[in-house]
């Protein structure tokens, strides 16, 4: 399906690495002009990723953007119009970790999770949409997760801020289905990430536990299912949770 998305113009947030690299470097070899985003502290990895979009053949830049600043959105988005001339793609995948049990989990720390986690999907809803109705339509993929789907142990913060963002998923797409826009989430199981590097070994192999597949993915492997839901190949598909899980699900 290569030069499919050919002319579209593509948002990416948490695009400094993992999913957020794999999913921009699916859209620029799809065709896409790639907007690459993340908080400006990585803006260096943020660049690389821009090199890595351009190598595969669609055209980037890079802008900073706190997903949980709605300011930052507000300019954001309007830069990329101006640049660009619209908006018609969109990954939010910005997000952190937490491992910890509930009990031992500061207000601040779960306050934190969601506000990048849930909040941040929320507000880049809030302004995308609006972009893509000028433009006559437009499709967003938000970054859920199994713990979306399902609880994880030692993960109460993050499994709660992943519920949410189906949620959110699911009643955005209702709205604006009838305007041309899908918005769908991908559910993604265990994932050689800079994030899931960090956790304890024994809560990576409980993590891969309920997987027919004993692996971690790649981050191309949920790229590429990403690339796959914002293109037309998956124009009747709105309000999905996509479990992109090694068949965690399938039993």
């Amino acid at each position: 399906m290569t030069g499919h998305l050919a002319d579209k113009v593509a948002l990416v947030t948490g695009a400094s690495g993992g999913i957020g690299r794999a999913s921009a470097v699916a859209l620029g070899a799809a065709g896409a002009t790639v907007v690459v985003t993340d908080v400006g502290q990585r803006a260096d990895e943020g660049e690389k990723t821009v090199a890595l979009v351009q190598e595969a053949g669609g055209d980037a830049w890079f802008e900073p953007l706190d997903v949980t600043d709605e300011v930052a959105w507000e300019r954001t988005v309007r830069d990329v119009v101006a640049r660009a001339g619209r908006l018609d793609l969109a990954h939010n995948n910005a997000g952190v970790g937490h491992a910890a049990p509930l009990v031992d989990t500061s207000l601040e720390d779960f306050h934190r999770v969601v506000a990048v986690n849930l909040t941040g999907v929320f507000l880049g809803l809030k302004h995308q949409i609006p972009a893509m109705l000028a433009g006559g339509g437009g499709s967003i993929v938000n970054t859920a997760s199994l713990a979306g789907l399902k609880g994880l142990d030692r993960g109460s913060a993050y499994s709660a801020s992943k519920h949410a963002v189906v949620g959110l998923t699911r009643s955005a797409a209702l709205e604006v289905a009838g305007s041309g826009i899908r918005v769908n989430a991908v559910c993604p199981a265990a994932t050689e990430t800079a994030m899931t590097a960090e956790l304890p070994a024994d809560l990576r192999a409980a993590i891969v536990a309920p997987q027919a597949m004993k692996r971690f993915a790649a981050a191309r492997e949920i790229g590429a299912a990403v690339a796959w839901l914002l293109s037309d190949e998956a124009s009747f598909l709105t309000g999905v949770a996509f479990p992109v899980d090694a068949g965690a699900t399938a039993g």
